[in-house]
């Protein structure tokens, strides 16, 4: 099972993923390097293909998935954690992964997290991430999700085991200093401007607004049950906030700091991010394990209401879009694949294999 947001029943438990047999597949320790191996299917239709490449971290799997949206091949590699998320810097020099310590089982393919030690942060070149990593620094515990500010000199960890926020130094490369927050931080996204960080405490139902030069929380927002991630609009004016048991999501006025709308989406929604053309707000609903959701919400930003819904693999959880507001990248939790919507035609226009397990999505133009 992997690392996953716990329901208030689940308070305080530690949460590691339990061995898991790949069955016919086999954990790849280090990166598929042959020449031209192609681990997913190319783009559906020609001339509708976007640019760069995503990478995908692949919790239960302890690795990373590299794929060229050019040609669809993609390449693996095992990390040494199981990676809850992964994020470009925002200057582009870094690609930062963040998940617990596991030890690889060689004989028979399992990973297994060390749920007693400190998580980590591990920077990889954004140019080159598939080589060793720059750095492996430590955070707090059962560290969830980072972004960066906007020089990319420092970054922001979820430990959701420690309801704080660990900032690190990207040049020095260590752990500077940590921020309170609500009850089992999870999701969190930068303002537009960089002056605020958002974080979704999933056990207290509240968001926790962060004053980045101060480096403390200034507000704490109730905003229903089990938030999970937030996603500002362009202009940083809304943050929508995903209502994992509520099936919705909530509408934060920023400059008001409440909650102005709930809108109903699909069942259990976990990831959200807004278009960069300022269009649409995306929404991953995952549903359960047992019962799982494949759908994307589309959110109008002008209308708050949902104006289209796209079918992706089994369990969507991870969201990253292009820079042109086109092309949403949206990972499936329970059938490891990645869906490339092209949200201009309207349709799915390609589905591609990563490692297992598959949580946060970055995408990183080259």
């Amino acid at each position: 099972m992997t690392i996953r947001v716990p329901s208030a029943a689940m308070a305080r438990q530690a949460f590691l993923p339990s061995p898991l047999s790949l069955g016919g597949k086999t954990l790849l320790l280090g990166w598929l390097v042959a020449a031209g191996l192609a681990l997913s299917s190319p783009p559906a239709l020609a001339g509708e293909s976007p640019a760069g490449s995503v990478v995908t971290a692949d919790e239960r799997g302890a690795s990373l998935t590299h794929i060229d949206l050019g040609n669809g091949t993609a390449s693996r590699h095992a990390i040494g954690i199981a990676p809850h998320n992964v994020q470009l810097g925002a200057a582009g020099r870094y690609l930062m992964a963040v998940g617990e310590p596991v030890s690889d089982d060689h004989a028979h393919g399992h990973a297994h997290a060390h749920g007693a030690a400190p998580g980590k942060l591990k920077l990889y070149p954004a140019n080159d991430p598939t080589g060793a990593p720059l750095a492996s620094i430590e955070v707090g515990s059962h560290p969830a999700h980072v972004v960066s500010d906007l020089e990319g000199r420092f970054a922001f960890v979820t430990n959701a085991g420690d309801d704080s926020v660990s900032v690190v130094d990207l040049e020095a490369r260590e752990s500077v200093g940590t921020i309170a927050t609500g009850k089992y931080p999870h999701g969190l996204r930068l303002s537009p401007d960089g002056r605020e960080l958002y974080v979704a405490n999933v056990l207290d139902g509240s968001v926790s607004v962060i004053d980045v030069a101060a480096r403390e929380e200034v507000a704490r927002l109730p905003v229903g049950q089990a938030p999970v991630q937030v996603g500002f609009t362009p202009d940083g004016t809304r943050v929508f906030v995903s209502l994992r048991d509520e099936n919705r999501v909530a509408v934060i006025d920023t400059n008001r700091r409440e909650v102005i709308e709930r809108i109903e989406v699909g069942r259990l929604p976990i990831q959200v991010h807004a278009t960069a053309d300022g269009r649409f707000m995306l929404v991953a609903n995952e549903g359960s394990e047992a019962e799982p959701d494949n759908r994307v919400s589309v959110i109008a930003l002008d209308s708050l209401t949902v104006v289209a819904t796209h079918e992706v693999g089994a369990g969507a959880h991870g969201i990253s879009v292009d820079d042109t507001g086109r092309f949403a990248f949206i990972t499936s939790l329970y059938d490891d694949s990645l869906s490339v919507i092209d949200l201009e035609a309207g349709a799915v226009i390609s589905r591609h294999d990563t490692g297992q397990g598959p949580n946060g999505v970055t995408w990183v133009n080259h």
